[in-house]
């Protein structure tokens, strides 16, 4: 149920925020462009009349405004943008039209919201993002490496890639048979990078043991470690 006089609806960008507020009582609509920053968007809802519920789209502007919202008291929902209804034949899509949207919604407790996480829960997520892109990066680098070998006939046959064994044999063997220097460097410069991204592949995953055994996430990762031996 919404207790709430004000709802308010912001469609929120890098650079501008697009703000629409829908009095309960007097059935009023405000809109407003608002700086990023949270401290135009808490001056422009104290003008506002109270109390008031907020509600922004989850998306790369992340969870900061929620939680300063919240701190001051302000109701704050994020909503999931795959469950958001959305106006059947409404072709013309701006961003004010987008927060008077959300408030309609809010007003009427049509939103589903998504858990905001805390600040160490949202560094954590950074954190397994960061290594899941290393993680990436080091299969494209990998790729790029033994595609360059190919295109000069150079296969390696001495059983799985990227062990030991492998790796010997690219420092001795496969460089050796590149008889261009422009292709050497192009192979120097390639192995210097899959070296360098699973060197920062190691020092991730050392940030991700330490957090998962010193920070709230320790009892849930010792379960789980128990659960599967």
């Amino acid at each position: 149920m919404f207790i709430e006089r004000t709802s308010v609806g912001l469609d929120v960008h890098a650079h501008s925020i697009a703000a629409a507020a829908i009095d309960g009582d007097t059935g009023e609509l405000v809109q407003a462009r608002l700086s990023p920053s949270y401290e135009a968007v808490k001056s422009w809802l104290a003008g506002l009349p109270g109390p008031i519920a907020v509600v922004y789209e989850a998306g790369p502007t992340g969870f900061g405004l929620a939680r300063a919202l919240t701190s001051q008291g302000v109701r704050c929902v994020v909503a999931a943008p795959s469950k958001l209804q959305r106006p059947s034949g409404d072709r013309v899509k701006t961003d004010a039209r987008d927060a008077v949207h959300l408030a309609r919604l809010l007003r009427l407790d049509e939103v589903t919201a998504v858990a905001v996480p805390t600040i160490s829960q949202e560094s954590a997520r950074d954190l397994v993002r960061a290594r899941e892109d290393c993680r990436g990066d080091l299969m494209r680098a990998r790729h790029r490496l033994s595609k360059l070998l190919l295109r000069h006939g150079i296969v390696y046959e001495g059983g799985d890639a990227w062990t030991g064994a492998h790796d010997a044999w690219l420092r001795k063997e496969a460089a050796l048979q590149l008889g261009s220097t422009a292709t050497r460097t192009a192979f120097d410069s390639g192995y210097e990078a899959a070296l360098a991204t699973k060197s920062r592949r190691g020092r991730l995953d050392s940030a991700i043991e330490e957090l998962a055994a010193e920070s709230e996430f320790a009892p849930v990762v010792r379960a789980w470690g128990a659960y599967a031996v």
